[in-house]
Order: structure tokens, then C-alpha cells, then sequence
């Protein structure tokens, strides 16, 4: 498990990306941010985080763009996206866990609530991590406990 998480704030608003970067001095985590939705691909590729506070109405790619295009992606499918939008209306919601959101958190965003959930998601992938490398060393243990397979003999 990685020393510090790794956390993506994508939003195309100045204020909104410096506002959720001063909520997450609480977190022990490394922050990288993107302005629009092709920078949150490319920063995804680069930065590797372990979440993603993902904004929808951004330029270039939309938020479920985006997120669909993360999760799509089985080297990506893993990172944890938090969409964080001034939309609330129930289509939207339905649009974003379409799109394949772990979790949706309406704007204004709340302190306390955006802190507990990035802490309960990092949490989550922090378990789901380590069951994978539990699954991986199962199957390497599997694999070198199979009988070698053995050469055929020549009959006379």
C-alpha cells in the first residue's frame, strides 16, 4: 500500500480546484489537479491516483466522459471517482453511476462530508487493493505448487 494517497481534483474553476486542495490538507495525500477533462486523462496516465474528485461540466470531455473512459480501462477501471457537481437533479445522478461514479457529491460541497468521503473511499481502495495482490500471490502459489509436466518418453 502506497505511503500517501494519491488524489486528482479535475475541475475547469480556479476557485472551486484551490477550495477542494485546502479541504484536503486534512488528508495525508498527494494532490495533482487538472483543468478539463482530456487533462484529467492525461494527469490519470501520469499521476496514477489512487481517486479522483471529478468535476462534470468541464470543457473537452465531460465528467462522465471522463469517468467512462477511466473505468472502461482495465489498467484505470480501479481508481475511485468521487464526481463532485453543482448538478443534482435525479438524471444526473442516474447519468453519473451510469457512467460508472463510485460516489456523487452535490456543490456547495461540505467539509466534513467531502473529508469522510474521500477518507471512506481511500479506505475501500486501499481493501480492494491489497485483495488483488492477496488474489495475485494465491495464484502464483497455485501455479508453482502444479506438477511440473513431464517429458514424453519414447517408446521402443
Amino acid at each position: 500500500m502506497p505511503d500517501t494517497h494519491r488524489i486528482l481534483i479535475a475541475d475547469d474553476n480556479a476557485a472551486n480546484r484551490e477550495l477542494l486542495e485546502a479541504y484536503l490538507a486534512a488528508v495525508d495525500c498527494e494532490v495533482e489537479t487538472a483543468v478539463d477533462g482530456q487533462d484529467t486523462l492525461d494527469k490519470v496516465a501520469s499521476f496514477a491516483p489512487d481517486l479522483i474528485l471529478l468535476d462534470v461540466m468541464m470543457p473537452k470531455l465531460s465528467g462522465f466522459e471522463v469517468c467512462r473512459k477511466i473505468k472502461d480501462n482495465p489498467e484505470t477501471a480501479r481508481v475511485m471517482i468521487l464526481m463532485v457537481t453543482a448538478l443534482a437533479e435525479l438524471g444526473d445522478i442516474e447519468r453519473a453511476v451510469q457512467a460508472g461514479t463510485d460516489d456523487f457529491l452535490s456543490k456547495p460541497v461540505n467539509k466534513i462530508e467531502l473529508l469522510q468521503r474521500v477518507r471512506n473511499m481511500l479506505k475501500l481502495k486501499g481493501t480492494a487493493d491489497e485483495l488483488e495482490r492477496l488474489r495475485a500471490y494465491i495464484r502464483e502459489m497455485e501455479d508453482q505448487a502444479k506438477p511440473a509436466a513431464r517429458p514424453a518418453t519414447e517408446a521402443n
